[in-house]
């Protein structure tokens, strides 16, 4: 199909997909989509845009150009059951790259998104309540399965983001591989770096309006000391990251612990939320074929 993906980043959100996303498009030879997350096969309203529509994202590539795009919303499930049936329908060959972090810091980091966004409120307590979806896009075995089921292991590339932090060239060497680059890719420093404090400062229009606003921005630069600039900022920003009690960080894990065990095996790793960090400091995310979940038709006798 003419200028349709090869390759999609697909999660897991908060794990820095938008650093792979831009360090990939500063390779010679990879086009990656703008907008970064189209989310086409997850979400209705996209989706009946048409494929026409979607295609066009990538109209702009060169017949040598390996192209791509980054949607976290397709390892949303349960929120998005359609992404999976609508990606083999339309691009049955895709191949799919999945970053994994720490599943409780993961978890903390899309509560800080969201309550920058405003899409949630209350402190993390509360959201934990009233939002599964917060340790259920954590659950990374429950998300692949059905995408190894479909697409078989050898077409999904595990990363642990910590890992791509801490040996980031090795892992973006993977990542070249998988897609195919004809040429190893170059790792760019300080590329798609966001401060933290960014992303504790919560959504305003009228104030975006004013702060992002030329000529008042420079008059502000001028006139306002940095100190009062500093004080009016913290009335629109989470001073600190949230933290877990230790009845909640106790719940959570034996939540998501199931669910590491599970990929663990898969990994031929020790998973849980105590040792993950550990764990996968020491290695690449490597499937063991043996084990893994593959497509019915490709199961060995």
């Amino acid at each position: 199909m003419a200028n349709a993906p090869q390759f999609i980043i697909m999660g897991a959100m908060k794990c820095a997909t938008t650093t792979l996303h831009e360090q990939l498009n500063a390779q010679p030879g990879v086009f990656m989509s703008e907008p970064k997350e189209p989310n086409f096969f997850s979400d209705d309203d996209q989706y009946q845009k048409g494929m026409d529509w979607y295609l066009d994202l990538f109209s702009e590539t060169s017949p040598a150009d390996i192209c791509g795009e980054s949607s976290t919303h397709y390892t949303k499930l349960p929120t998005y059951p359609e992404a999976l049936p609508r990606l083999q329908q339309h691009l049955p060959d895709v191949k799919l790259i999945y970053v994994m972090r720490h599943p409780i810091e993961r978890l903390i980091s899309q509560y800080v998104h969201e309550w920058s966004q405003r899409i949630v409120s209350k402190d993390l307590s509360s959201a934990l309540k009233n939002r599964p979806e917060l340790y259920q896009y954590s659950s990374y075995a429950m998300q692949l399965r059905p995408y190894l089921e479909t697409f078989g292991p050898e077409r999904v590339l595990p990363v642990f983001f910590e890992r791509l932090k801490q040996d980031p060239r090795s892992e973006f060497s993977r990542v070249g591989e998988f897609i195919g680059c004809p040429q190893p890719v170059q790792w760019q420093e300080d590329s798609g770096h966001r401060h933290v404090s960014k992303e504790r400062l919560r959504d305003n229009a009228l104030r975006d309006a004013i702060v992002n606003a030329p000529i008042l921005s420079t008059l502000r630069r001028r006139l306002v000391p940095q100190s009062v600039r500093d004080r009016i900022k913290g009335l629109w920003q989470m001073q600190q990251r949230p933290q877990l009690s230790d009845s909640e960080q106790a719940w959570l894990e034996e939540k998501l612990d199931l669910d590491l065990a599970e990929l663990g095996r898969w990994l031929g790793l020790p998973l849980s939320c105590r040792t993950y960090l550990e764990v996968v400091s020491a290695q690449s995310a490597e499937w063991e074929i043996d084990h893994v979940p593959q497509p019915a038709t490709s199961l060995r006798v």
